[in-house]
């Protein structure tokens, strides 16, 4: 029963960690959702900014925190190993939802595109960046990122091992395609208004600080052959390097 029931704790939290991802690019681009990131009463712009920034500091705070070895050593005292991914999954999916839900408009326009047709592009391109993201993540494993081979694993008995990344397609290229997805995905808009600048500029910190990190733990895993990638291959921005300047680099995770 202890299987059956991690399997299903799992994969409602993938559920929800995508439902939360569609809503927060709906919430992003004002599209079919209830509450999006210019709607609902204004209230006093000093207030409103200062609630925002709030919520921007607890959803990075929550995503540069949980990942840390130590606080994973802590919560495999109070979840299962195969757990562990699934419970960072429902924790960001709150964060998310709270940070859309709760967040407070800032309507001003600083810009909107008044042209239908160009309009039209700049959120295709925008939601390109989104698709980007998703294609990455199938890159490195969608399920094992997400948290779904975990629970599966143990749930027909087998162990769970890490999955090295190949660096592979845009690997080869640019060390972090999921955050270059993400710039495009909330830079990229048809309409800029204070709250959607104010909310790009707390995302974009958030990642600079994120990945500077995340980069520190992996030279301290990989040494010399983490180095090495990060000189042959961009951050964010793709650098179209010779095959023979990857020879040597065999894997990194994501």
């Amino acid at each position: 029963m202890k299987r059956t029931a991690i399997l299903f704790y799992g994969t409602a939290n993938y559920l929800l960690g995508v439902a939360a991802l569609v809503y927060l690019i709906a919430f992003l681009f004002n599209l079919y959702v209830p509450k999006t990131i210019d709607s609902g009463m204004s209230v006093n712009g000093g207030l409103a900014a200062l609630a925002d920034v709030g919520l921007i500091a607890l959803f990075g705070l929550q995503h540069s925190i949980m990942p840390r070895r130590g606080f994973k050593s802590r919560l495999l005292r109070i979840v299962p190993a195969a757990a562990e991914r699934s419970t960072y999954m429902l924790v960001t999916a709150l964060a998310t939802f709270s940070l859309c839900l709760f967040w407070q408009p800032l309507p001003a326009r600083i810009w909107q595109v008044a042209n239908p047709l160009v309009s039209q592009v700049l959120l295709g391109i925008g939601l390109a960046g989104w698709g980007l993201v998703l294609v990455s993540t199938f890159l490195i494993n969608h399920f094992d990122l997400f948290g779904l081979r975990q629970v599966w694993l143990q749930f027909v008995k087998r162990e769970y091992t890490p999955l090295p990344f190949k660096t592979v397609a845009l690997y080869r290229y640019v060390r972090h395609p999921i955050m270059t997805g993400v710039f495009v995905g909330i830079w990229v808009t048809p309409s800029m208004t204070v709250g959607h600048l104010l909310f790009a500029l707390g995302m974009s910190i958030y990642i600079l600080i994120g990945v500077y990190h995340e980069e520190k733990d992996l030279i301290r895993e990989f040494g010399d052959k983490y180095r090495r990638y990060s000189q042959a291959t961009g951050r964010f921005v793709p650098v179209w390097n010779s095959p023979s300047r990857l020879t040597g680099i065999e894997t990194k995770k994501p």
